[in-house]
């Protein structure tokens, strides 16, 4: 489901010219009506073209005011149910409440690593170019190669 802008809580990021949920979104679909005439709500954003959105959360997640939502799948969350994350330094914190008032939330850290610090190929070994098209072997375990040929037969 799209998501939508709380205009009660969205402050267009303080007048900036870009609003933080227009520099995350990927699909471009965030605005900022600065006069009001797109929305009837001056400097607050909105979601120009719900029925394209990802639903990636990134705008969601991004928000400083914690303004923008998104309306949930039944399988997700249950019908009148809120989700909201709450971003931190070191981790995000989902608050879902239900329609009984009912809330519970569920902390998962964002990152263990220092940023650019990750080779993913650390533990693999070197490739061998002359052997680069041959399909029965496989660059998968550790430093030992996989030879597919048993399989094949």
């Amino acid at each position: 489901m799209p998501t939508f802008v709380r205009t009660d809580k969205c402050d267009g990021c303080k007048g900036q010219d870009k609003t933080a949920c227009m520099y995350i979104c990927p699909h471009d679909l965030m605005m900022l009506d600065k006069d009001g005439s797109k929305t009837g709500h001056a400097m607050k954003a909105y979601n120009q073209e719900p029925e394209q959105c990802w639903e990636c959360y990134s705008c969601v997640k991004i928000c400083p005011q914690n303004a923008i939502e998104v309306r949930h799948y039944a399988d997700v969350v249950p019908l009148g149910a809120s989700v909201q994350p709450l971003r931190g330094t070191d981790s995000i914190m989902w608050t879902i409440k239900f329609r009984n008032g009912t809330m519970k939330r569920f902390k998962f850290p964002i990152r263990t690593t220092a940023e650019g610090s990750i080779n993913p190929y650390a533990d693999k070994p070197e490739v061998i170019m002359a052997e680069i098209e041959d399909h029965t072997k496989l660059f998968t375990h550790g430093t030992h190669k996989c030879d597919m040929s048993q399989f094949l037969k």
